[in-house]
């Protein structure tokens, strides 16, 4: 048996999560994508009353937008670690807070991170690996 010690892996670790509604607009349910949205993986924040939608540029990350259901509700990871996309030039620095980027095929396509070097009232959780611009490890705390 190989020494678990020797693979470095966040995945899980103070994993929780919530349910929301989505907006049905930056957010869509499909049957026929994975999980039920081409969503599912990016970057959410608050877009109303116990609703998400994807983040956009500055704006606090709520989570991960784990599932979304065909009721329009969507279970989104907000603690513990969890890997989001960074923003096309997005400065993805270890060890500083995130906020919302934008990013992807346009400029205008909503749902990324991006690191901040100030603290405020939006920045949350901490960049642990930033290897991989499009899987940045992050724990959201």
């Amino acid at each position: 048996m190989s020494d678990p010690r020797n693979a470095v892996d966040f995945q899980g670790i103070r994993y929780s999560a919530e349910t929301f509604l989505i907006d049905n607009s930056t957010i869509t349910y499909s049957e026929t994508v994975a999980n039920g949205s081409a969503q599912v993986g990016f970057a959410v924040t608050l877009s109303a009353d116990s609703t998400v939608g994807l983040v956009g540029s500055g704006e606090f990350v709520l989570g991960k937008l784990i599932k979304v259901e065909s009721d329009l509700k969507a279970v989104v990871q907000t603690k513990g670690y969890c890997t989001l996309p960074g923003g096309t030039a997005a400065t993805l620095t270890l060890g500083l807070k995130i906020v919302g980027d934008l990013g992807g095929v346009s400029t205008t396509d909503e749902g990324y991170i991006q690191a901040v070097s100030t603290e405020d009232t939006v920045s949350r959780g901490i960049i642990i690996n930033n290897d991989t611009t499009t899987a940045v490890v992050v724990d959201l705390g």
